[in-house]
């Protein structure tokens, strides 16, 4: 038995993995009630995910976030609740875990690593219609993108459940995704120049052998964010030759700080729309 990936404790116990005694002490931590796995074993959204798909011993679906995840479409905020689907029964909510009652058409779920998660589409309907705006258009953008789906997937499952609570804006939601989106931070970028009146950027346009995030084609000017990753050594070293590479032909880059695209949508949208004016004066001149 590998302890090293969530397991129910009496499995374990009974199967002479480990002792009672010492699955309560410290080398052990519960992620839920009589769900166990080692203590040094980072917690993930992924790990809480398995944990709980074992507390409901296979009845039902991962959803939401939890769902996402498990898609390869990660878009979770910090802290979010892993989350369930069952059919019925009595499997309450507890802390760190969402517990939803209702029935699942065929086509809105699939398996990934051995477990029944709900399909892109409908992970994206359910993410959309109870998460805020930005947070929903986000999932909707990563589950399309990664689940290699049309965001109007999302309408035809709605469409199924005609009075679902949180449906009524879905279409606006909708409208706003853009499933060439790679990442929650260009979604965010990009909802902050649609906000501030801005035209719509081109996403993932090719330079060469490299891809801009979000671009103005025809002023050749190129929009980007600095996150986490991006301090990588890897990853700054790429973006590096990127920008040499696109400087070199013609191209004016901005970079954005993380924390201006997360909390200063406004400073966002003056910032490019300084950077836009600038480019059509030189061009003109």
């Amino acid at each position: 038995m590998d302890l090293t990936r969530p397991f129910v404790g009496s499995e374990a116990v009974a199967a002479g993995a480990v002792t009672r005694a010492r699955l309560r002490g410290k080398a052990f931590r519960a992620l839920f009630h009589g769900i166990y796995v080692r203590a040094h074993v980072p917690v993930t959204l992924a790990l809480r995910s398995e944990a709980a798909y074992l507390l409901v011993d296979g009845v039902g679906a991962l959803a939401g976030y939890s769902a996402a995840e498990m898609l390869g479409a990660s878009c979770a905020p910090i802290g979010a609740p892993v989350e369930v689907i069952v059919p019925g029964g009595n499997r309450r909510s507890q802390a760190g875990l969402v517990v939803h009652r209702g029935a699942l058409a065929e086509d809105e779920t699939v398996y990934r690593a051995g477990m029944l998660v709900t399909s892109p589409a409908r992970a994206a309907y359910d993410l959309a219609r109870r998460s805020p705006r930005i947070e929903a258009v986000a999932a909707i953008d990563a589950l399309s993108f990664h689940g290699d789906i049309d965001p109007m997937r999302v309408l035809e499952i709605a469409a199924r459940y005609p009075g679902a609570r949180g449906i009524r804006g879905l279409a606006d939601l909708v409208a706003l995704a853009d499933r060439r989106a790679q990442s929650p931070m260009e979604t965010r970028l990009r909802l902050a120049l649609h906000d501030g009146g801005l035209p719509a950027p081109t996403l993932q346009h090719p330079v060469g052998p490299y891809f801009l995030d979000l671009c103005y084609p025809d002023l050749l000017l190129a929009i980007e964010y600095n996150g986490g990753h991006h301090r990588e050594a890897d990853q700054a070293l790429y973006d590096l030759d990127r920008e040499a590479y696109v400087v070199r032909h013609g191209w004016h880059v901005v970079r954005l700080p993380a924390r201006d695209v997360l909390g200063r949508p406004d400073v966002v949208a003056d910032r490019v729309r300084y950077e836009r004016a600038v480019r059509a004066r030189s061009s003109v001149t």
